[in-house]
């Protein structure tokens, strides 16, 4: 899968997500659906780009959750 759109995937989840209140539960629920949903092929290259470009054009609530390796 192309890296720009898992990016923007990303991204997109972590919009829903930010509207929570509790920033907790936000980073959670990020990390719970790319857990759940995504093949484990998606989030291995999500998180390889993460370590070989920090901020990755990720989010900061995105980054937040990926921080706690959602693999």
């Amino acid at each position: 899968m192309d890296l720009e759109n898992l990016v923007h995937m990303a991204n997109r989840i972590g919009e829903f997500f930010a509207a929570m209140p509790d920033r907790q539960q936000a980073r959670e629920g990020i990390a719970a659906h790319i857990q759940r949903y995504w093949e484990p092929r998606m989030r291995k290259r999500l998180l390889e780009h993460l370590d070989e470009a920090r901020e990755a054009g990720l989010q900061d609530l995105v980054l937040e959750a990926l921080s706690s390796r959602a693999s």
